[in-house]
C-alpha cells in the first residue's frame, strides 16, 4: 500500500482489527514527496466529494496536508498566515469570481 496516513492511523487500525500494520517513518525528501502525492490525494478526494460535509472534511485533509508541507519546510502557520493577510491586502482575495480575459 505504502501511502502518507494520519500519525495516529496505525494504533487506529491495531485497535479495530487487532493487527498491527507494517509502517515506516519518512525522512527528508521521501517525506516531502509522500506528503505532495498526498496533497494531489486529497485535492482529488475533494473534487470529488458527493456533499457539502465530504466537501469540509477534505479541505480540511488539505489544510492539514499544507500545514505539515509548512513545517518540514521551516515554515509556521502564523509566517504563512501573515504572508496570506498581507498579499490580500495587496491584492485581494479570490471571492469575487473574477477571470481575467
Amino acid at each position: 500500500m505504502s501511502k502518507l496516513v494520519r500519525d495516529k492511523i496505525p494504533e487506529i487500525i491495531t485497535r479495530n482489527d487487532e493487527i498491527i500494520p507494517s509502517t515506516h517513518i519518512a525522512i527528508g525528501e521521501d517525506l516531502l514527496d509522500a506528503l505532495d502525492k498526498k496533497l494531489d490525494e486529497e485535492i482529488a478526494e475533494f473534487r470529488s466529494a458527493p456533499d457539502a460535509h465530504s466537501a469540509v472534511e477534505e479541505i480540511a485533509d488539505i489544510i492539514e496536508v499544507l500545514l505539515a508541507l509548512a513545517h518540514f519546510r521551516g515554515f509556521s502557520p502564523e509566517q504563512i498566515e501573515a504572508i496570506r493577510l498581507e498579499k490580500r491586502a495587496k491584492r485581494g482575495g479570490f471571492e469575487k469570481g473574477i477571470i481575467l480575459e
